[in-house]
C-alpha cells in the first residue's frame, strides 16, 4: 500500500509513529457473470479484495471507484454499504501505527478488463465464487456478507447485549 501524502504530512507535522485513525474502504465488485474481482497484492503475493484510503473530501463510495480503478482499470458503481466495522490496530515495519475504520461496499462492474493499473496488485483477475484462491477469513466473510442480502452488518455497542445490528 502506498500511504498518501497528507498522511506522511501528518506524520511528518509532528504526529509521528503514533497511532492514526482512518477511513478505508474494501470494495466487493461482481460482474455480469457473478464473478469477483480480486487482486494479487505486490507487498505480501496475497490474493484480496480491492481496498484503499479515503482522500480528505472524499465520500467512502468515491473510494471504492476511485480504488477499484486506479488498482485494477476496472469501473464499478457501488450498490449498498455491507458493512462496517473497526479494524485492530496495525504496526508496520517503520513503526507506524494506524487503525482503520473499514466500510465495505458491493459494487457492480461496470467495464475494464482488469489488471494491474497501478503497480500496488501484481495481478488482477475474476474469479468464480466456487474458485476463489485462498484469501484471508477479513476477505471471505465480506464476500460472504456481500452476496447474501442480509441488512448491513455492524458490532452492537459493547452491553447492548447484541451480537451485531442491521
Amino acid at each position: 500500500m502506498t500511504t498518501p501524502e497528507y498522511i506522511r504530512e501528518i506524520r511528518e507535522s509532528g504526529a509521528g509513529h503514533r497511532l492514526l485513525l482512518l477511513p478505508g474502504v474494501t470494495a466487493v465488485v461482481v460482474d455480469g457473470l457473478g464473478r469477483l474481482l480480486l487482486g494479487r497484492r505486490a507487498d505480501t503475493g496475497k490474493w484480496s479484495l480491492v481496498g484503499g484510503i479515503a482522500e480528505p473530501g472524499e465520500q467512502p463510495a468515491g473510494t471504492a471507484v476511485r480504488e477499484v480503478y486506479e488498482e485494477t482499470a476496472v469501473r464499478c458503481v457501488p450498490e449498498r454499504v455491507v458493512l462496517v466495522q473497526m479494524l485492530e490496530p496495525i504496526t508496520y515495519q517503520n513503526g507506524d501505527v494506524c487503525q482503520f475504520q473499514d466500510i465495505t461496499f458491493r459494487c457492480r462492474a461496470t467495464g475494464g478488463e482488469p489488471r494491474s493499473a497501478d503497480g500496488e496488485l501484481l495481478e488482477a483477475a475474476w474469479f468464480a465464487p466456487d474458485a476463489l484462491p485462498p484469501l484471508e477469513p477479513f476477505a471471505l466473510d465480506r464476500i460472504r456478507r456481500a452476496l447474501t442480502d442480509e441488512p448491513t452488518w455492524f458490532e452492537a455497542p459493547a452491553g447492548t447485549g447484541d451480537q451485531a445490528g442491521s
